[in-house]
Formats: C-alpha cells, structure tokens, sequence
C-alpha cells in the first residue's frame, strides 16, 4: 500500500516555514506499514490543488493533505475538494458545536460568533468529519474511487493528534496492510563509499524483501535496514541476523545499534557505566555542549565546561600555560593537549573533549588556513589528540569539528570499555 503526502500553501513554497509535518506523518504511516511514494508542496492555488489530487489518485492508495483549512479567505482547501468530488459544501452539526466549544474555552463564555466562524463548520457533503479537538478547522475523511483522501489542519499541534487519534486508527481499520520493520546501525568515522565496499557481499545477498539505505551526515553514516511482508516475527528474525553481520564486519565504525544520534549513543553509554563528561571549547563556540545538554538525563553524566576563545580565559580556566600560546599559538596540538588535560583536572570528570580552530571565514594564516582544527580527548590514563582539516564555510566547519570531536571520545571510551 502507497501514500502520497500534499502540503498546501504559498508559505511553505517561499520558504517562510518548514514543512516539518510531511516528515513526521511519514514516519507514522510507516510504522503501521504504509510507505510513502510521494510528499508534494502546492501553492494555495485551485488549479495546482486540483492537478496536485489528480495525480496523487494515479499513485497512491491514500492520499493526506496538509493545509488551507483557516477561515480567512487564502484558505481554499475545502472549496477545492468539495469541487474535486463534484459535491457541495454543507454545514455540520458535531464540527458547529467544536468551534462552539472552542471559542467558549478561549473567552470563558460563548459571544455570537462571526460568519466567518461558523464557516469552519461547512464541509464537503460526501466526507465524514474529524473532529479537531485543539482548533476549528475539521478534519475530513473521504473515500473514493478506491481512495481514502484525509484532509487536516496544518498547524502541526492540531495535525499531530489528529494522525494520532483518528487517522492512524481509522487507516489500519480500513486498510490491510503489511508490517514494515526498520533496524539501523548508526557508524562514525568511516565514509559512505567505503563501508560499502566493505559490506558489499553482505548486501548483495540481502533476500528481495529487505532493503539497505545509506543515510550519510557529517562524519556519520546510518545503515538503514527495511523488511517489508506479512509475518511480523520472521521479518525481525531475517533482518536481525543481517544487522549481526554488518555490525560483525564494519567493527570500532559501529557506535549504535539503534537510531539515535551519535552524543545520545554516548551518553548512555556513559550513563550505564556511571561515567562523567567535561567539555573546552574555542572555535565551536558550546556547540558540543548544546548536542550533550539537549538530551534529558544528560546531568547525570555532563559536568559543564568551559567556552574559551581568548588567551586569558584558557590560561585562567584551563590552566594553559602562557609559553604554550606564545610559543605554538591558540590552534595548535600543544594546546589543545592542555586544554583538555586542564578540562579533566580542573572539572575533576572521567572524560573530557576540547577543541581548538579556526572556523572561519577569516583568521587563517598560510599554516593555519580556515577550517584548520586541533581536538583532543582524554581520560585518566590517556590522551589523544587529532589535526583536521575542514573546509571554509563556518557552521559547516563548527559541526563537523563536533562530530569528529564526539567520535574521538567514542573511540577512546571503547579502548577503555567495561
């Protein structure tokens, strides 16, 4: 069974919001075994949204619809379906009493409501109504020609439980559909073109129900492996002993079996084995601090640190010495070794990173040209430090200083596994 996802409205197109819902209600018809063939942004325009369904109805099976439904006059979704299905607009009681209720929650009590308002309650005659527990706009369900066309709110919160609430339920009432089963191996340190020369034979031998993706970011590479049939526990069975065989064959690249980022793989880790985290940090500005702190429970492993661009503040904070910095400079292996041997002692955590560069776009030197890094990682009983050489685009340059950062405490925690 195939969806098709259509978003409507002109501020999706020029950029002015992110069309975060199509990705979301992706993921839920995944999970219930619903592949997505298409997702579509269309102008609040009438013959785009009419194009936009008629070609959606030669593609998939069920066809969901973002968007369009406001009172104001730019809102043209549900006079376009209505035209769609050749069918007109009708009043409807329960969706009459929603705004009702609705308006009388938001004023404490219920004043005559504008035209405007009670428009929110037409629909098209042949639809059945969803009622929207968190706004005025209804949703709408119709079935047609051998299609179910669901059509919702944009403003996520609203969408978002009424996927949850009715759509999905109503779907999988309506529908037989297969299982989907999803397995990931998140790896860090080792290209994408190489981690499938070296698992080559395992995926040429992958039977025609299971699929391999390689879903690559900034020094991180996800494999992605996707069984779809009808027998939930064999789908399982096959797919967890091809994951057994990759992990077996890709090694240290392996940081999680699971689909989570590379610090939250971290940081359980740290957490399972009572393991504390310090972080020194010039030219990524907290970056690292922020990936760490915006996982909940990351207290109980990160201690905090230190944002130290200037001489001073790594002299005084991290115990760098002063020679140090004259002698090699800010961006340099001497450093960066005492940046995060000053993190680790003067933090008092099992762990610590640092990282020393030039981000950019200027301050580069012709031996020390932008996107020139030191990071180093240290526990106890050892430390490692690393050059490297990003390109000249700051964030860019900011990120992947992280990511290298993060998979050199990865490295160094495995050496020192329990």
């Amino acid at each position: 069974m195939l969806a098709e996802i259509i978003t409507i409205g002109d501020e999706i197109l020029i950029g002015q919001i992110v069309d975060t819902n199509s990705a979301w209600i992706a993921q839920k018809l995944n999970t219930i075994g619903l592949r997505v063939k298409q997702i579509s942004s269309v102008s609040d325009d009438r013959e785009h949204i009419l194009t936009a369904l008629a070609e959606a109805h030669q593609r998939a099976d069920v066809i969901l619809i973002t968007g369009g439904l406001g009172p104001t006059k730019d809102d043209i979704t549900k006079k376009t379906l209505a035209e769609y299905f050749g069918v007109g607009l009708v009043e409807n009681k329960e969706a009459l009493e929603n705004v009702e209720r609705i308006f009388r929650r938001l004023r404490g009590t219920l004043t005559e409501l504008l035209d405007v308002n009670k428009q929110q309650a037409l629909v098209p005659e042949n639809c059945q109504v969803i009622i929207n527990k968190n706004g005025t706009a209804p949703g709408m369900w119709f079935n047609n020609d051998g299609r179910i066309y669901v059509s919702m709110p944009g403003v996520p919160h609203e969408m978002m439980y009424m996927v949850e609430e009715s759509v999905i339920p109503k779907i999988k009432g309506a529908l037989k559909l297969p299982f989907i089963v999803h397995k990931t191996i998140l790896t860090a340190g080792e290209g994408e073109s190489y981690l499938a020369e070296k698992i080559a034979d395992i995926e040429d031998s992958l039977p025609p129900f299971i699929k391999l993706a390689y879903l690559p970011k900034l020094g991180q590479v996800r494999l992605r492996l996707s069984a779809y049939g009808d027998n939930e526990s064999l789908l399982n069975n096959e797919v967890n002993e091809y994951v057994a065989k990759i992990v077996e064959r890709v090694g240290n690249a392996v940081v999680s079996e699971e689909d989570i980022t590379l610090e939250k793989a971290i940081l359980n880790h740290m957490t399972e084995n009572e393991l504390t985290l310090s972080t020194a940090e010039s030219c990524t500005g907290g970056y690292i601090a922020h990936l760490i702190t915006q996982h909940a429970g990351s207290s109980k492993v990160y201690f905090g640190g230190a944002v130290s661009y200037s001489y001073e503040l790594k002299e005084s904070i991290l115990g760098v010495n002063n020679e140090t910095l004259w002698q090699y400079g800010a961006v340099s292996k001497e450093t960066v070794t005492e940046m995060v041997e000053g993190a680790l002692l003067n933090f008092k955590s099992d762990y610590a990173i640092a990282v020393t560069g030039i981000a950019g776009p200027d301050g580069g030197t012709p031996d020390k040209p932008v996107g020139t890094v030191w990071i180093g990682v240290a526990n106890g009983e050892k430390t490692i430090t690393k050059k490297f050489l990003f390109g000249n685009k700051r964030q860019q340059n900011i990120e992947r200083s992280a990511i290298a950062a993060l998979n050199m405490l990865n490295i160094l925690l495995k050496e020192y596994k329990n």
